[in-house]
């Protein structure tokens, strides 16, 4: 909003503490229940009032959220690019000018206290939390994107993290010019509050920015027509300081630079934990033989692979009349934008198990998980953001992790030619558990040339699906390391994830993109989580059944994990396989989609496996529910 873009989509990335029971004490898990119902509760009732549609997320669970749980957003906007707004403060003597709604007592150390280690005395610091009126920032948007069209707004800010402080501040850095602020012209909700608290305070639904002179009343107009404040509070100043006064009397005076171009550095200390030696010695031949069937119906009544319906149905999901495929229809989000045919997609991604286990690849997957997501409904990569979420770096081992992760996303992004445009790090999450995994979050946005062609993720009954895949060579753990089958059949962590060839991922994406267009792909679904033999399942869901034949039935050809492989419908044989010559891409038919109520899969040597689409459905879409009837 703050560069002049209007909000068109939500997505969302949640964690909690397992919500099963006999995961965890009935306390804690009634406790992540409750979490879960209420974050997921929060997000639809502010998003489905502020007139935005969220479009898409995941959520996953594990014992170490329990003390912890992680709430990630992600937005997107659109505008003209010509149109930009920065928050740059400049033109000495412009008005600076408050917006929005009167500042108040919640919020205070909002920002600090995301970055605390919670215990037992954190229940005393619910003031930091910050209150939300959707209502409010639904008027807020409109408002300020029509006072941005009038053209007097020089530079603006949101009032994020440590509200007043940081706005004041930042843009004064950016701008390399001073700024006066007299708190006593601020919109309050309490008389009493003090200087530290108004500088402090991180309520909700306000914005802070310049006015060209003269014209601030054409800024304030508009905010008075939409029934919300806009105040001069001060101006642009020439000293280079940043100056704040209230009852005549200065507070603080600085150089805003000191706090945003010098602050300490330190190197915390790297140490490769022994867990991740470990696992480079797992060793998939040693473990006891497992009910292959039963263990596709585990891994789909996992609640990190079940049906989210439960999560994503609160949502208004087609508010704006912008979203093309909803949740559950296709790997990612599609939005059609008004004006022109094209079309974005978009989708958030991370596995925190295996960046725990290789946080090096865990970044580079992340990445690639990311970004097949979004190829699979057509559309061409553009750029990443990142949510990273670590215990406390000051610790060796987790600074290893963040370290590791981090190198990861940026190599796999250059690879692919992606910029990284924006992202946050969250540090600290910790309780009396420990640490929380290493939850790196990758949010991808993709062009359609085209948003009329882009791809569901199953096509309809009596269509060819074959797999379209980079050439790999796999490790001795076969796909099984790091792998949900090692968690739901075993009670595992262990192993190491298959290394990507990421070169290799991007001819496949571009082998996606261009098969969507011409139409010699009708649907595309990737295999992560549960191998190809999860993936086939939540395809036979959509499509009523599915009869194939898979190169070998074992554990690993059914539920190893390994990157770049797509499980596509096609229209036309021979112009698919030409289609994956083009790209270098291995290409293997499967069978086909049909409506008999089964997924029946063999292999070479003529062993089967069948399963009925009703109790997979009864495993994959009643699992959540049920546990949230509790």
């Amino acid at each position: 909003l703050t560069m002049g873009a209007r909000p068109i989509a939500g997505l969302n990335s949640l964690r909690f503490g397992p919500i099963e029971d006999g995961k965890a004490s009935p306390e804690i898990v009634a406790r992540n229940r409750y979490l879960f119902e209420h974050v997921v509760e929060g997000i639809s009732g502010y998003g489905n009032c502020v007139g935005v549609p969220t479009v898409a997320g995941e959520v996953n669970f594990h014992p170490r959220y329990s003390g912890n749980p992680l709430v990630n957003a992600m937005c997107i906007g659109v505008l003209d690019t010509s149109q930009i707004t920065t928050a740059a403060a400049a033109g000495i003597g412009n008005p600076v000018l408050y917006l929005g709604s009167a500042t108040g007592k919640d919020g205070i150390h909002g920002a600090t206290f995301a970055s605390v280690e919670l215990d037992e005395a954190s229940e005393s610091k619910r003031p930091n939390v910050q209150i939300g009126d959707p209502f409010a920032e639904k008027i807020v948007i409109e408002a300020t994107l029509e006072a941005l069209a009038t053209g007097a707004i020089v530079a603006i800010q949101d009032m994020g993290a440590a509200g007043l402080t940081c706005s004041t501040v930042e843009m004064a850095s950016k701008g390399s010019v001073g700024m006066s602020v007299d708190l006593d012209l601020v919109p309050m909700r309490e008389s009493d509050m003090t200087s530290y608290e108004l500088m402090l305070s991180e309520s909700q639904e306000r914005m802070f920015c310049v006015a060209e002179k003269g014209r601030e009343n054409e800024i304030i107009d508009v905010f008075k027509k939409w029934g919300t404040h806009a105040v001069v509070v001060g101006h642009v100043t020439d000293d280079g300081l940043v100056t704040i006064r209230r009852h005549g009397v200065i507070e603080a005076q600085l150089d805003p630079k000191l706090l945003t171009d010098h602050c300490p550095v330190y190197t915390s200390k790297i140490e490769e934990p022994e867990y991740h030696r470990a696992a480079a010695k797992f060793a998939p031949d040693e473990l006891e033989e497992v009910d292959l069937k039963q263990a596709l119906l585990d891994l789909l009544a996992h609640p990190d692979v079940a049906s989210k319906r439960w999560v994503f149905s609160q949502y208004d999901q087609q508010v704006q009349t912008l979203t093309v495929r909803r949740p559950g229809e296709a790997d990612a989000a599609v939005l059609a934008l008004r004006g022109t045919k094209k079309g974005i997609a978009t989708k958030i991604d991370g596995n925190a198990r295996i960046t725990y286990l290789d946080p090096y690849n865990g970044g580079r997957l992340a990445v690639l998980e990311a970004c097949r997501n979004v190829a699979c409904t057509g559309a061409k990569p553009l750029a990443v953001t990142d949510g990273l979420n670590f215990g406390s770096p000051q610790e060796p081992h987790v600074y290893w992790q963040f370290d590791r992760a981090v190198k990861g996303i940026a190599d796999a992004s250059a690879e692919l030619g992606l910029p990284v445009v924006s992202g946050n790090v969250s540090f600290y999450n910790e309780s009396e558990l420990g640490e929380v995994p290493p939850t790196a979050l990758i949010g991808i946005v993709g062009l359609l040339e085209d948003a009329s062609k882009s791809l569901s993720s199953a096509p309809p009954a009596g269509t060819t699906l074959a797999l379209l895949s980079t050439e790999h060579t796999l490790s001795a753990q076969g796909g099984l390391g790091a792998s949900l089958f090692l968690t739901t059949a075993y009670g595992m962590e262990d192993g190491l994830p298959e290394a990507p060839d990421v070169a290799a991922e991007l001819r496949l994406f571009e082998a996606l993109v261009e098969g969507a267009a011409s139409g010699d792909l009708v649907s595309a679904h990737d295999t992560s989580e549960g191998g190809l033999a999860l993936a086939l399942a939540e395809i036979a869901l959509l499509s009523g059944g599915l009869s194939g034949t898979l190169p070998v039935i074992d554990p690993a050809g059914l539920y190893g994990e390994v990157s770049g492989r797509v499980v596509v419908g096609i229209s036309d044989l021979a112009r698919a396989k030409a289609l994956a010559e083009r790209h270098g891409l291995q290409f293997f038919e499967i069978g086909t989609t049909d409506d008999s109520g089964t997924l029946a899969l063999k292999d070479a040597d003529e062993r089967t496996l069948e399963w009925g689409v009703p109790e997979m459905r009864d495993a994959h879409e009643g699992t959540i529910p049920a546990l949230m009837k509790h």
